[in-house]
């Protein structure tokens, strides 16, 4: 995907490189400017090429990437990093409700001639896939992976077939 012959090349503005967000396109150069643009999508990456660095400055934290000569070691965001108690909160809000309304419905459980007997199983279900999709969603905002832009790319690059 790198355009220049040697892989362990360093990153400069004259070559191509995948881009570190979408996963599809590639980033350059944009004429006139020192900066680089992914041409799937709208992102605009600014490059540090003393430390390797390219940083994606429209969100706060900017996203940053390294590059190692041949790829994109995974994005960090600078001064904030996702830790243990994050992630515990992330996993407590999943399961707790989930628990709390499973527990209820196993200790009060409803007549089984009711004609809505089922409803406790699916209200736990619901509650447990809505505080999933509300972390995954709160992770993907976070990280800024996008979603729709993979999904347009991968599909314009399977009609290109």
């Amino acid at each position: 995907m790198h355009s220049s012959k040697n892989p362990d090349s360093l990153l400069s503005y004259q070559g191509v490189y995948p881009c570190p967000v979408c996963r599809v396109g590639q980033i350059q150069a944009m004429p006139l400017m020192d900066a680089m643009a992914c041409e799937c999508h709208r992102h605009i990456f600014t490059a540090d090429l003393e430390r390797q660095l390219l940083t994606m400055p429209e969100r706060h934290p900017p996203l940053t990437w390294r590059w190692n000569g041949r790829k994109w070691t995974a994005a960090r965001l600078e001064s904030f990093e996702l830790g243990w108690f994050t992630w515990l909160f992330a996993i407590a809000f999943v399961t707790l409700p989930t628990t709390l309304i499973g527990l209820t419905a196993y200790t009060f459980p409803p007549n089984p001639s009711s004609n809505l007997s089922w409803l406790p199983v699916v209200w736990t279900v619901l509650t447990f896939l809505s505080h999933l999709a509300i972390v995954s969603w709160l992770v993907i905002e976070f990280y800024q992976f996008p979603v729709w832009v993979y999904l347009r790319a991968g599909g314009q690059r399977q009609l290109g077939r």
